[in-house]
């Protein structure tokens, strides 16, 4: 009798197995990730019962735990826990001291890639100061506004982008904005230099008289690109950024490896998702001043790199370079990061051994965000009944043409079906916060839905459409609105726009993003409208772009019309001109091309046109 009884339950069991194989055949990968997923909840929630709130405090706590151990590594340069506590120390010290700041104070952080970006970035938060993250290379114009819109007090400069304040420094003087330079001398006037000061400056945290900071209390100021023309500063709440930490663990990292960071820290994805990883995990973060696709391999057995964080354009050139020696006895056994294509992720696996890849997806403003944790090439992430228990999120069907959400009588949202893509969005609530742009409520409130599925529910609006395939896995399609991504970078069509239209010779200027087989993302590309009795001066507009908006954001493709078509409510259509793209047997009005040797625009012609396609001619 019992032996029947156990070979029925094994029949059973077996029965269950095979049914959830055809049926749920991700349910384990699912189930697993999800415990992972509390586990790391758990672990936070204790560090919170010890005080430990906040991303700074959760470096502090490392600094104590594994004082001796590497966390930079920059060149031949190595700074441990311990190091990095005491520096960010003195940085704050010296900063008080040299410019008065106060908890509360804004101060804005022009820095490349170095190991002090992060000692200053911790000595102002040890003093209560919100920090501003500015991309290293912005314009005057932007960077005006940038402070502007932040309202920063002050702002700390790396000693090798002084150069490009020259221009701008009167102003921020007029303004009162205390310049500070991470260096020990300086040749211009009223600049403060910290580097001078370091050494005999206490190497003690700082006492503050102030609350305990809250965790719904912005810690960060970072700029994104929109449709309001000029970057917005998107408020980081404490309690984003410390989720952010977990990215890395929740990837598969471990205490033990060595992270390889190219990307810029300015960026959330390096300084949040990247460094916060490597101290949530106590593990060494090997930081590079720039990425370098020909030195990549080269530094991975170097530094002995066993993670290296990616965007899909850092991906790409790694595969489209010669082969090395290098590339074939690394030690890379993870790769974490997000806008990854298909072809060049199985080219990845192919060309450089057993590396994990694990794709991603997130957002500045908000917390939403995917992990594709398993081996499914493509996707970003998943779906599952077990995926929304942690973060909730939906698809909503929008209008193809305005890209609104559709709502039914009632005035409510309507789902998407699998298989459909439909507008990603999800509630705010505690563990979603956002916390609006700075200087700019009505910004914020076009990225909240209100009413969606119940009376009174507020939604945040990620402006991408997803679609979720009948297993579950969740796929990118498209990012919506007045901007598009190129060189990893999101651009602002309305900022190009108006740049665009301070030349004499253009009446009206419309800006979007077309793709271009063999890149990621969506290169700038221009319609452009000239005034009467002026021609295209392809030279002026090239000089002009070089000196108001940095590379990426470039149009390099022109089509020259006699108009442009607009909505009935005078909203510029792009719809058809983002569908023709820069072909010129599709395009009916003259086409050119933005070429970088000559230093000007070129007529586009069908023979560059295939040069392009194929990739002798590169973007």
């Amino acid at each position: 009798m019992m032996s029947w009884a156990i070979g029925t339950l094994a029949v059973g069991i077996a029965t269950l197995l095979l049914v959830q194989r055809r049926l749920y055949p991700y349910f384990w990968e699912d189930l697993l990730y999800y415990a992972r997923v509390r586990r790391v909840g758990t672990a936070m929630m204790a560090r919170m019962k010890r005080g430990v709130v906040t991303y700074l405090q959760c470096f502090e706590l490392q600094a104590r735990n594994i004082p001796q151990k590497p966390f930079l590594v920059f060149e031949d340069q190595v700074l441990s826990y311990r190091d990095a506590d005491v520096r960010s120390n003195r940085f704050a010290g010296v900063l008080r001291a040299q410019c008065g700041l106060k908890h509360g104070d804004v101060v804005a952080l022009l820095m490349n890639n170095e190991p002090d970006f992060i000692c200053v970035w911790f000595g102002l938060c040890k003093l209560g100061c919100e920090v501003a993250f500015l991309n290293f290379n912005i314009k005057s114009q932007s960077l005006q506004h940038c402070l502007h819109s932040c309202g920063a007090k002050a702002l700390v400069v790396g000693s090798d982008l002084m150069a490009s304040l020259e221009e701008v420094l009167p102003t921020l003087m007029h303004s009162g904005i205390d310049v500070c330079v991470a260096a020990e001398r300086s040749s211009l006037k009223n600049i403060r230099t910290l580097l001078d000061r370091l050494d005999s400056a206490s190497p003690e945290k700082p006492v503050l008289d102030a609350p305990p900071p809250n965790l719904m209390d912005n810690f960060l100021f970072i700029f994104t690109s929109g449709t309001t023309g000029l970057p917005k500063a998107a408020r980081i709440s404490h309690i984003k950024a410390v989720m952010c930490m977990a990215f890395l663990r929740l990837c598969g990292a471990r205490a033990s490896d060595r992270v390889y960071l190219t990307l810029p820290l300015y960026h959330m994805s390096a300084s949040l998702l990247g460094i916060g990883g490597c101290i949530e995990l106590g593990a060494t973060c090997v930081l590079k001043r720039k990425f370098s696709a020909s030195q990549f391999w080269k530094d991975c057995l170097k530094y002995e790199i066993t993670v290296f964080q990616y965007i899909g354009e850092l991906c790409r050139y790694l595969v489209n370079q010669p082969k090395t020696a290098e590339e074939a006895s690394h030690k890379v056994r993870l790769a974490a990061g997000s806008g990854l294509r298909a072809d060049v992720w199985k080219e990845l696996g192919r060309r450089f051994g057993e590396i994990q890849i694990r794709e991603a997806y997130g957002l500045t403003e908000a917390s939403i965000g995917f992990v594709n944790y398993t081996d499914e090439i493509g996707p970003i992430g998943r779906a599952s009944y077990f995926n929304k228990l942690s973060l909730p999120f939906e698809f909503l069907k929008c209008d193809p043409q305005t890209y609104e959400p559709v709502r039914t009588d009632s005035g409510h949202c309507i789902k998407v079906s699998k298989g459909e893509a439909g507008l990603l969005v999800a509630p705010v609530m505690f563990t979603n916060p956002f916390l609006g742009y700075a200087g700019d409520k009505a910004m914020s409130e076009k990225k909240l839905l209100r009413d969606v599925f119940k009376t009174g529910d507020v939604y945040f609006n990620t402006g991408d459409l997803m679609l979720q395939d009948h297993r579950d896995f969740v796929y990118f399609k498209d990012r919506i609105g007045d901007t598009f991504r190129w060189k990893g970078e999101n651009v602002s069509t309305t900022e190009v726009s108006e740049v665009l239209g301070g030349l004499d010779f253009l009446l009206d200027v419309s800006v979007y993003g077309v793709t271009v087989p063999g890149y990621e993302g969506r290169v700038g590309m221009a319609a452009v409208v000239l005034k009467d009795d002026h021609g295209l001066d392809g030279e002026r507009l090239y000089s002009h772009l070089i000196n108001t908006l940095p590379p990426y954001a470039w149009p390099w493709f022109l089509r020259v019309q006699t108009s442009l078509d607009m909505t009935d409510t005078f909203k510029q259509q792009k719809g058809r001109l983002v569908q023709q793209g820069f072909s010129p047997h599709t395009v009916p009005q003259p086409l050119y091309f933005l070429d970088a040797a000559l230093r000007t625009y070129t007529p586009l012609t069908a023979h560059t046109y295939q040069h392009i396609l194929s990739g002798e001619r590169r973007l």
